[in-house]
């Protein structure tokens, strides 16, 4: 039996993570560190198993190192930041707070706890990370690997980054056992409806525009929240201390690409389940009428990357990686599961 601290639990990433680590590792016990911002939920995680809630701060240093301490702690799964890019440009602050001074305490936590008072203890801190520090691609550039130069162009990617060095020479300075992963778009169950899929899946359904940045031609790599989950499972495991593992899901399509699927799979879905025209009646799909009718170009974001596309050959190769979710069946579970979870999303609506 183990015991891991994971920051950031009840929040997107991390909330899946906790209920794949409980049906992999039923007998382990989960503490999450949550400060309970907008982006998480109560909800997500309230049925986990062996699992404990703490609302608190990343950046109270004391109340991290009696988690680690009253609990036993001997890992640490750092998911906890501020990740929303649009929300970085209008309010960069927030992001240095936590991800970066935030990161920072959580190190300093470790290394008092795990060095200076108990040296020798076996430990991990796994950091998780983004491609987005990395910049972006051209359309014919390779993809990202472990070895590209980082060139972050968001106050978010830019707060990422730091805190990715940060690990680093924790690692590097103090002999802290450390792994840092970055992953590409995740997409699936419990994702705040301000990222493109639910945000699009739920316009969708309320007949309400789905707002394209400039020509809808930036391309992502999308990875399903479990293929995620089980690749940082793999950096735990088997990650060598001081390494960095590029996590992908293997689906680089433009954002159109995607918008398009979102479409299909709405208007699919009020063709086979009974009773969505009545629960859903401002749903152009209720009316006979196609989801992409909904479709409307906007303003692009400031610095908006171009491309991104991940390199997992060193994740495949050295932690046994394989994602097994392909993006069409993804993202079908995906909407399907924000069908049956209304009560989760619905109180997340601003308006």
């Amino acid at each position: 039996m183990a015991n891991l601290l994971v920051t950031g639990g009840a929040g997107f990433i991390g909330g899946n993570f906790v209920h794949f680590w409980n049906a992999q590792h039923p007998d382990d016990r989960v503490i999450v560190l949550d400060a309970l911002t907008y982006a998480g939920n109560r909800s997500t995680i309230a049925n986990a198993p062996n699992t404990e809630l703490i609302e608190g701060d990343i950046r109270d240093q004391a109340l991290v190192e009696r988690l680690l301490h009253e609990h036993d702690i001997a890992t640490i799964v750092h998911f906890a930041a501020e990740s929303h890019v649009d929300r970085s440009i209008t309010g960069p602050d927030a992001f240095i707070d936590t991800n970066i001074l935030g990161t920072n305490s959580l190190l300093k936590a470790a290394r008092a706890m795990w060095l200076d008072r108990d040296e020798g203890k076996d430990h991990r801190f796994h950091h998780i990370s983004t491609d987005e520090v990395y910049g972006s691609l051209s359309s014919d550039d390779p993809a990202f690997s472990e070895t590209t130069p980082y060139a972050p162009n968001s106050p978010y990617s830019a707060s990422k980054a730091a805190s990715d060095h940060l690990v680093r020479a924790y690692h590097h300075t103090y002999g802290l056992n450390v792994t840092t992963s970055n992953c590409s778009n995740n997409y699936g169950p419990y994702q705040y409806p301000e990222k493109l899929i639910p945000l699009f899946f739920l316009n969708a359904l309320s007949g309400r525009a789905l707002p394209i940045y400039g020509d809808g031609m930036n391309v992502r790599d999308w990875l399903h929240v479990e293929d995620h989950c089980r690749g940082i499972e793999a950096c735990l495991i088997k990650g060598k201390p001081g390494e960095t593992y590029n996590i992908g899901g293997g689906a680089e399509l433009p954002n159109m690409e995607v918008i398009d699927a979102i479409c299909r799979e709405v208007d699919r879905v009020f063709e086979e389940v009974d009773g969505l025209d009545a629960r859903y009646p401002e749903a152009p799909a209720a009316k006979g009428g196609k989801s992409e009718s909904l479709k409307t170009f906007v303003t692009d974001r400031a610095g908006h990357d171009r491309r991104y596309a991940i390199d997992e050959t060193k994740a495949r190769s050295e932690l046994g990686y394989v994602a097994q979710h392909g993006f069409d069946e993804g993202l079908r579970q995906t909407l399907r599961w924000y069908l049956s979870n209304e009560k989760w999303w619905r109180p997340l609506l601003t308006d």
